[in-house]
Formats: structure tokens, C-alpha cells, sequence
């Protein structure tokens, strides 16, 4: 489309009569773009030359602006090599002349005239690497390569960083390149001659784009953003750059690589290296320690510059000044780099749609979002202005009248509302993001200084010596920390007994500075980490051991509604199916599901949900964690076996796990059953027999869950109500498993069954071992036999294991695995599918063994029983004890029961498991007994 037709405003020209003449000088021009022409060649020098040199090519430009730079590009790919450097200048002026056309006569969108720019320096570059290196292939520099691997420049890749690699340079830009070579490209004993090869097409290219000459120059290029430049050749291996970054990497430059971007070269080599470096750029972690790195380099740049003082617009550096350009970069970038790691949805190289990407997450407030977005907008757009004057590498706002005039004319307004319109977004722009990089640098408020006289000041200044505040940043850190934890513990019912038990917290914190910056950051986390401290010891033990799960608080939808196991089970196959490595993808299960682990712990203890909801949710997590992880095991496991043979394993939960109840540390009680479907080997490099392949496939799959790995172990897990328990193969197939059940189980193991449920596998066989378990089940059963077995394994579980005290609403005569049993065996003697416990009351009511008063007082106390269970168990992970409730358990303990008093609770729980007991004991006294 012509450039006539989409013109929306007209510059006014500075000099009219050198516009003039510029305008005069270009035939055939209509009256907007004769106005267009003298505005710009009027306002700037630097246009107003190219202008006058490209006015015969300038009329059949603007009518096709599109066609034109695409003629031009064409044209270069054929440019005969000793052309090349002179059509590359010429190139760059009509590029750079049609561009600014369109940016004046807002024809063109800030992404259109900087992604123009950028794709021609990106073009630039490739041509002139090549250029370098084709002569160097032909002598043989090149050790192994041919004219052939000129199209991927012999493995080596130009990295475009900063604004090129974001496509949002402006006219007078440096471009900041990191060349890397593919070394396995390469013998290595051919590596050093190699190397030289590359280094010399490397500065060839550099001087091809960057050396002035009658027809000026190209880019200017700088490769210092490379590993180590003062010691390090311009190129160097990929693989000793990926362990510069592994081991010395620094912040800044992780913020760096947001916007790297392989532009040159061997594009695909340039795509492997930045995914090897994903792990260091973008740490699983919630990373607020990177605001005090990004703090820093701010007020760096600001010594280093002399910016102090008030803002004022004459002399002011648009990029470097305060509330410029980096100031929004360095906000947008360190957010990136806070929540990136975890969210793949924030690594966009370029600003506006990073700040985009982290306003829709919830990292940024819309509005601020929207008005740095603007406001970045309108900084670069002077930015342009001022670098299109002279074509000079300078952000500064002119210091005269007619400096600041030219600027203004660019604009179409004049001086007093230009500098009025800049200092009123400099000024909101240092405003937004000074609060969110200097926010807690401040002194502490006087009355947060002074230790509470309940808390032992000798024990305040042991905190030093513990191994989080053994460096200095985390001691600074902490110091601002310090008086604000001291004024919150103050305001809790028992500081005494919360300080020390956030004492126990950081003596255990093996580091501290990505929590310390953390809860900088969200100052509302200290209150849910005090109440954690003080009110759950086993929570707060594992909180100090993996503080990075404080991450998921601060993560956008914490506290939104439980999503369900089939969400939860997609979730996490997606997070794996980005990983490659099978350890780290175990690794990754591990991470994912403590963080939903401790999410479920928290919304109990802040009551959220109750002990009914928290139990459903953790067996929904488990359910989800093994059906997400299962496949990626047989996937690994395939790859020296093959693919299972006939229809494949299903996983039965057994258990709490079966009944879809489970408690903060509850271990798996889980069953494998396979279905070879008549084949006998399975086929892959290494072919197992089937019985064997599922076996070893099972301890695959157990080992992938309980091993312990750098985040843990995802669960414990007991096989042992397999068929013929330990002495049983691990895996049963479905015909042995069948017979069994049939032929040889006991008693307690059809009462185990009746809350047995398949959670993963092949669909049509866990359709067969549903059927199977529902028709064994409806089996007609005397009530006699079945109540004697379970007398039987009452009398042995007393004989094993006694209770651990009045808060144990587990175990013992009269708690919840005694009326578990009683459940069991009325949905046993009633044919009841139905895994609930309630159901299964029912059930034995209906078979006329249990009296419906009975079922009453059993279904409500087991409803009391399983709320102090799951309650105790968040707070301790072992028996709960008088000793261990402190004041904060107590709190909760009375909140989810309801009771009074804690006196009050206990003799309710008391008398619960002797009346409950008594009425098991009566129903099987007459059902044994008639």
C-alpha cells in the first residue's frame, strides 16, 4: 500500500527552506507527502541527506514501501561478494530513510519500524558472516567443511542480545552480538585451527557491517556481552560458554539472555544452545533475589552517570535517566526473571508483551502494566526523534532551545508541551518502579526495633550463626526482615512459644537469601509463615527444608478452588512432557506435587477447607501424581524393553488411597495387575519374559516414586495387601490375581478389596478388575465368618500396635481402622461396591448384624475421629502428644472439631472410642454368637 494513503500526521519543519529543497529534489510526490518530506528533511540533518540521495529511488519506494524493502533484500542475497559491503551501506540508508518516513507519518506501528530495523541488521549479519567465512571454506580453515556448510556458516551462530534480539531497535542502535561456535562440528584435533578460522569470519563480518567508508557504515557491532570478553576470543565453543553460565553466570546477564534470539548463522546450533541454557536463566524457583541484583545495577548506572537529583527534561538520557526506557526493561525483565522459571508464559523477549504476559498472570497490576506499556511507547518514539537528528548513538534530550525545537517538530507540537508531556511520564514511570525495586530499603518504624520481652534476646542473637545468615547479603537482608518478624511474633497469643518455634524454622533453613528476598517482597507472607511456625511443627520442618514452595503462595491462584484430579493429573503430564531428562522429570513430579501438597496443608490449617475436603484433596493429588507419572516411567522403561506386551499394567489403590481419603503423611498402599493377553516377551532391545518385564516394570515404577532424589520422595508406598504379600512377585497378572482372590485369599483380604479402586492403566483392564472386585463382592456371605475374621484381626492389630495416645484416632479398639474394618465387613456381607465408610455401615445394617443406632453413633464418631486424625497429622507427621500442640495446634484443633476447650476435647475423644468400641464389640458378640 502506497505510503500516501496511510498517513495520519505530518511533521513541521525546523528549517522550512531546507525542507524545501529536499522536497523539491524528490519528482512526483503528492501534497501530504511533499509536506512529509520537508518536515522530516527540515527537522533532521541526517534525513534530509538521504533524502537528496536516494530522491530518484525515494517516489517508486513510497508508493510500495513493502515491495521496495523487499526488492532491496532480494538484491543483497544476490550481491556479488566484493559488492556486498557497499549494497549493504546502501541498503541500510533506504531501510533506514523509508522506515522513518513511515515512523513520522504514523504509518507504522513502534513494532513495525523497530522489527524492519532489526530483520535488516539480522539480514546484514548473516550475509557478512558468509561472506567472511566462504573464502576461508575454500582455503581449507575450515578443517571437514565445505562450500555445503556455508549455509550454516560452519556451526557457528550469531546470538542477537539486547534490542536486536527483542526486534525493537532503534535507528541509531549498536548491535550487541555473542558469536558461538558448534565444537562436535569439529574433531578435536582440528579445534584450535578451527577456532582461528571462525574468530577471523568472525572479525571480518564485524568490519564488513561496522567500518566506515565513503558510503558510511552498517551497524556498529559489539561483542563484548560474551563470556569473559577481556580474556575470551570473539567466538568461542558453545560448550565452554554453557559452563561459563553454569558456574560464574551472573544475574544480569540471565536478564540478558530474556531477549537473546539466534539471528545468524546456524540458526538451529544458536536454538540448542539457549535451550541448554534454560535451567540458568530461568530458575525453577520464584527468584526475588534478582530485585536486589537488579537494584543494584540500577543504582550503579546511576554513579556511574551522576543521575541524582530531581528530574529534569533538558539533558535528560531517555534510556539510562530515571523513569527512562531501562527503568521499564529492568522492571519488566526482573519480574520475568521472579516467575519465569515456573511460568513458560513469561519468556517473551519483548517488553510490552512481557509486560502483557505478566499483567494477565497477576505479577503486575493492569493499570501499571498499561502505563509503563504507554509510557514505553512514547520514550522510544523520542528516543527515535533524537537519534534520527544526526544519526548519533545518544538518548539525550537536547539541552538548547533549538535543540529541544527539532525534537518538538518531529513530534508536530511544540517545545513547552513536548517537555511538559516528558517529564510527566518520567516522573510516573520512576514512581511505578522505584516502589517495586527500593520497596523495604527504608529504615524499620521505630516501634519494630525493640525486642518483645517475652522472647529471649540471647536466643535472637544466635540467629546469626545459623547456616541461612552465614553470608552477608542474607544477613543484610534479613536485618530489614528482622524487626518486622519481631513486631508480628509480638502480636500473637503466645510469642514465647511461636518465636520458638520459628526459631526451629531457620535453624533448619539450609540458605536464606531467596526466602529473605521473598518475604521482602510479599510482606504478607511473614504472617502465614508465623502461623505455620506456631501452629504446625511438621509443616513448618518442611517449609524450612523446602522454602522454595512458598513460591506456589505467591503464584497467582493459591487460594482458588481445588481444580480435581483430571486437571491436576494434565497439569503435571505437561510440566513433564518439557522435560527431557528422565531424572529431572522425576525430579519435576517431586517439586509439583509438594507444592500441591503444602497448598492442601495450608488451606487446612487457615480453614479453607475442612478435614473431609483435605483429605479428598490429598488422595486426588496422589491419584494424579502417579497417573501423570506413570507413562513417562514406561516410556523410560521402554526404551531397553520395549512396549508392554497385551494389554499393560493397572494400578489398584488399596486402602485410605482406594477410599479416596488420605492424610497429610500418608503413605500408598497400592496393588500392580497386568494382562500379557497371551503374548510371552516383550519386544525391544532387550526383550523380557512378561512376567518378568511387568515385574521389573512395577519396581521401576515404585523406585520412581519413593526413591529419594534432590527434591525427596514423592510418597511411600506399601505393596504388602498384594496377593500372598511379601512373598508375592510385586506385579500379579489379572488371571493369577482372579484365582487367587477365588481360590486361596483370606478373609481380610475380600474385606481389603472392598475399598480397592484402579487409578492408572489401560482402561479396559481396569474395566475387568472393576467387574471381577464388584461380582466377588456380591458373592452371598454368612455374617458369622466374616465377623470372626474381623475379631481376629482386631485381637492381632491390639497385639501389634497400641495406641498412641488420646490424639491417635487411628489406632486402637473403638478409633477409626476399628470401625474401618466394621464398614468393610458390612459391605462385604451386603454385596456394597461403595468404598465409603458410611456405605459400608449401611450395608452391614441392611445384613441385620449392626443396629441402625449403632451405625449412627459409628458414622459420627468416625466423622470426629477422621478430623482429629488429619488434623494431628498436619500438625505432627508422627503421634501427636500433649507435649507437641502448643498453642497454635490447639487453636486448630479446636477450630475443626468445634469443641470448647482442649480438656473438653479430649474426654469427648475418650468416651467416642469406648462407646465405639462397645457397640463393635456387641455386634460382633450376636453376629458370632447366633
Amino acid at each position: 500500500m502506497s505510503l500516501d494513503a496511510e498517513i495520519t500526521r505530518i511533521p513541521r519543519p525546523f528549517d522550512p527552506d531546507l525542507g524545501r529543497v529536499a522536497a523539491e529534489a524528490v519528482p512526483d510526490l503528492s501534497a501530504p507527502m511533499r509536506d512529509l518530506i520537508q518536515g522530516a528533511a527540515g527537522s533532521s540533518p541526517y534525513l534530509n541527506g538521504l533524502i537528496l540521495a536516494q530522491a530518484q529511488w525515494l517516489p517508486g519506494a513510497l508508493d510500495a514501501p513493502l515491495d521496495a524493502l523487499a526488492a532491496e533484500t532480494a538484491a543483497l542475497r544476490e550481491a556479488p561478494p566484493d559488492r556486498l559491503p557497499t549494497d549493504l551501506r546502501q541498503a541500510k540508508s533506504r531501510f533506514a530513510l523509508v522506515t522513518a518516513l513511515a515512523d513520522l507519518a504514523g504509518a507504522w506501528s513502534l513494532e513495525q519500524v523497530t522489527g524492519t530495523l532489526t530483520d535488516f541488521a539480522g539480514l546484514a549479519c548473516d550475509l557478512a558472516l558468509k561472506a567472511a567465512m566462504a573464502p576461508l571454506i575454500a582455503r581449507g580453515k575450515l578443517p571437514g567443511q565445505t562450500q555445503d556448510d556455508l549455509e550454516t556458516a560452519a556451526g557457528l551462530s550469531v546470538i542477537a542480545m539486547g534490542k536486536m534480539g527483542a526486534h525493537e531497535l532503534n535507528y541509531s542502535s549498536d548491535i550487541d552480538l555473542i558469536c558461538l561456535f558448534d565444537e562436535t562440528r569439529y574433531g578435536s584435533d582440528d579445534f584450535f585451527e578451527a577456532r582461528l578460522g571462525l574468530v577471523k569470519a568472525t572479525r571480518a563480518m564485524c568490519a564488513m557491517l561496522s567500518d566506515r567508508t565513503a558510503n558510511g557504515y552498517v551497524f556498529r557491532t559489539d561483542l563484548r556481552l560474551r563470556p569473559d570478553p577481556a580474556v575470551t576470543p570473539v567466538v568461542i565453543a558453545m560448550e565452554a560458554a554453557e559452563r561459563y553460565y553454569e558456574s560464574l553466570g551472573r544475574t544480569w546477564e540471565r536478564a540478558a539472555y530474556i531477549k537473546a534470539r539466534p539471528c545468524a548463522g546456524d540458526l538451529m546450533a544458536g536454538d540448542r544452545f539457549l535451550e541448554t541454557l534454560t535451567p540458568f536463566v530461568w530458575r525453577r524457583h520464584l527468584d526475588f533475589a534478582a530485585i536486589q541484583d537488579a537494584h543494584d545495577m540500577r543504582l550503579r548506572i546511576r554513579d556511574h552517570k551522576g543521575f541524582v537529583g530531581s528530574i529534569t527534561v533538558p539533558g535528560h538520557d531517555m534510556k539510562l535517566g530515571r523513569g527512562g526506557i531501562r527503568e521499564i526493561e529492568f522492571f519488566t525483565q526482573t519480574r520475568q526473571l521472579i516467575a519465569g522459571g515456573r511460568d513458560p508464559d513469561l519468556r517473551t523477549r519483548k517488553t510490552v508483551p512481557g509486560l502483557a504476559a505478566l499483567a494477565e498472570k497477576g505479577w503486575v497490576e493492569g493499570k501499571a502494566a498499561d502505563t509503563l506499556s504507554a509510557h514505553y511507547r512514547a520514550h522510544r518514539e523520542v528516543e527515535h526523534r533524537i537519534q534520527m537528528v544526526h544519526d548519533a548513538q545518544t538518548h539525550i534530550v537536547p539541552n538548547t532551545p533549538d535543540g529541544i525545537a527539532r525534537i518538538a517538530c518531529l513530534m508536530d507540537c511544540d517545545s513547552d508541551t513536548l517537555m511538559a508531556r516528558i517529564k510527566d511520564r518520567l516522573t510516573e514511570v520512576h514512581a511505578l518502579t522505584e516502589g517495586f525495586f527500593a520497596a523495604g530499603h527504608g529504615a524499620p518504624r521505630p516501634e519494630m526495633t525493640q525486642i518483645p520481652a517475652e522472647i529471649d534476646q540471647t536466643l535472637v542473637a544466635r540467629w546469626l550463626s545459623y547456616p541461612a545468615l552465614r553470608s552477608e547479603r542474607a544477613r543484610t537482608l534479613f536485618d530489614r526482615l528482622r524487626p518486622e518478624l519481631l513486631a508480628r511474633l509480638s502480636s500473637t497469643a503466645k510469642p514465647e512459644e511461636t518465636f520458638a518455634a520459628l526459631d526451629g524454622f531457620l535453624s533448619g533453613l539450609p540458605a536464606g537469601v531467596q526466602l529473605f528476598s521473598l518475604l521482602q517482597a510479599n510482606p504478607t507472607l511473614i504472617d502465614l509463615l508465623i502461623d505455620i511456625a506456631g501452629t504446625s511443627p511438621s509443616l513448618s520442618s518442611y517449609l524450612s527444608r523446602n522454602a522454595s514452595v512458598f513460591d506456589a503462595v505467591i503464584g497467582g491462584d493459591f487460594f482458588a478452588d481445588w481444580p480435581g484430579m483430571t486437571a491436576l493429573r494434565d497439569q503435571l503430564a505437561g510440566t513433564l512432557a518439557r522435560e527431557r531428562d528422565y531424572e529431572t522429570q522425576l525430579d519435576t513430579a517431586r517439586r509439583w506435587a509438594k507444592d500441591w501438597h503444602f497448598r492442601i496443608g495450608v488451606h487446612h490449617l487457615r480453614g479453607l477447607i475442612d478435614g473431609t475436603a483435605a483429605g479428598a484433596h490429598y488422595a486426588d493429588l496422589a491419584e494424579a501424581v502417579i497417573a501423570a507419572l506413570t507413562p513417562v516411567v514406561q516410556a523410560q522403561f521402554a526404551l531397553k524393553h520395549g512396549s508392554p506386551p497385551g494389554r499393560g499394567a493397572a494400578m489398584m489403590a488399596m486402602g485410605s488411597l482406594g477410599a479416596g481419603r488420605l492424610n497429610a503423611a500418608s503413605d500408598l498402599d497400592v496393588i500392580v495387575i497386568y494382562d500379557p493377553d497371551g503374548i510371552e516377551m516383550s519386544e525391544g532391545p532387550r526383550p523380557l519374559a512378561s512376567r518378568a518385564y511387568y515385574a521389573r516394570f512395577t519396581q521401576a515404577l515404585i523406585t520412581a516414586m519413593t526413591a529419594r532424589m534432590s527434591q525427596g520422595r514423592l510418597y511411600d508406598v506399601d505393596m504388602r495387601l498384594r496377593p500372598s504379600g511379601n512373598q508375592g512377585p510385586v506385579a500379579t497378572s489379572l488371571q493369577s490375581f482372579t484365582n487367587y482372590q477365588r481360590d486361596e485369599a483370606w478373609t481380610w483380604e475380600h474385606l481389603a478389596l472392598t475399598r480397592a479402586r484402579v487409578i492408572s492403566g489401560h482402561d479396559g483392564l481396569g474395566a475387568d478388575i472393576e467387574a471381577f472386585r464388584a461380582a466377588l463382592i456380591a458373592e452371598p456371605r454368612e455374617a458369622a465368618p466374616v465377623l470372626a475374621a474381623v475379631a481376629d484381626m482386631r485381637d492381632r492389630i491390639a497385639a501389634a500396635k497400641a495406641p498412641g495416645g488420646v490424639w491417635d484416632a487411628k489406632t486402637g479398639a473403638g478409633r477409626m481402622q476399628d470401625i474401618e474394618l466394621i464398614s468393610q465387613a458390612g459391605a462385604l456381607t451386603s454385596g456394597v461396591t461403595a468404598r465409603d465408610v458410611s456405605a459400608g455401615l449401611d450395608g452391614a445394617v441392611a445384613s441385620g448384624w449392626l443396629s441402625t443406632a449403632e451405625a449412627a453413633t459409628l458414622t459420627r464418631a468416625y466423622t470426629l475421629h477422621w478430623t482429629i486424625q488429619s488434623a494431628s497429622r498436619l500438625l505432627s507427621g508422627d503421634a501427636l502428644s500433649d507435649e507437641d500442640i502448643g498453642a497454635g495446634g490447639t487453636a486448630f484443633l479446636l477450630r475443626v472439631s468445634g469443641a470448647q476447650s482442649i480438656e473438653g476435647l479430649r474426654a469427648e475423644l475418650s468416651q467416642s472410642y469406648v462407646d465405639c468400641a462397645a457397640c463393635i464389640d456387641a455386634a460382633i458378640k450376636r453376629a458370632t454368637h447366633q
